[in-house]
């Protein structure tokens, strides 16, 4: 099972990456941060970035403005 900001929680399946995450959860924000147990994941390694059983990650929304 992986927990996503210490809140929801997702069936972990093997091989998970990051980007199968993002997609079971609808994320689609185009400015988006993601950890997997506080490492902080370059988003060129969302497609290959595997994340393992029991993780905790953490899935900021960053926006912008002025």
């Amino acid at each position: 099972m992986i927990t996503i900001n210490n809140r929801d929680q997702l069936e972990w399946t093997p091989g998970m990456t990051v980007r199968d995450l993002l997609t079971a959860m609808n994320f689609t924000y185009v400015l988006i941060m993601i950890t997997v147990n506080g490492e902080l994941v370059d988003d060129d390694d969302y497609d290959t970035f595997k994340i393992l059983d029991n993780a905790s990650v953490r899935a900021i929304h960053i926006h912008h403005g002025g």
